[in-house]
């Protein structure tokens, strides 16, 4: 389902897709067409839909298979903010701290990614709602071609 709301400081557009794998591909194009109605240059536009993908994939792996995962684009003029919710029971995102390349992890690469391609991540976690990483990207003036 997709919904939009018209609010006077901005536009807010939900998705609201399965909790399922073969899904993550819509949330991309979705954000990619969002992204591309404002500023956004090409590399802004592939980090926010990498970015999207790793909140997705997040959300697929600790929640029910059986939900949904609902994505809000706030659209201000000179912002994108991103909230991707699940009805999981979550997991601490500030517990999975940047860490020194070399150092081996199993997981947390995905919110590694996320917090390297965004301008502001932070995470609600309530484990009766679900887990809510919303993410900001600033619109950034685009550099002419040379």
């Amino acid at each position: 389902m997709i919904s939009a709301k018209n609010d006077p400081t901005h536009n807010v557009i939900e998705l609201r897709l399965p909790s399922q794998a073969e899904w993550v591909g819509v949330a991309r194009l979705a954000i990619a067409g969002i992204a591309s109605r404002l500023d956004f240059g090409i590399e802004d536009i592939e980090d926010l839909k990498l970015a999207v993908a790793e909140a997705y994939t997040n959300c697929i792996q600790h929640a029910a298979s059986d939900g949904e995962v609902r994505i809000e684009c706030a659209i201000h003029p000179d912002k994108l903010v991103i909230a991707v919710h699940d009805q999981g029971k979550g997991f601490n995102g500030a517990e999975i701290a940047p860490r020194k390349l070399g150092e081996p992890q199993e997981r947390g690469l995905g919110v590694f990614l996320i917090r390297t391609l965004m301008d502001d991540v932070s995470y609600e976690v309530d484990p009766r709602r679900g887990t809510r990483l919303t993410m900001i990207k600033h619109v950034r003036p685009q550099q002419p071609a040379q």
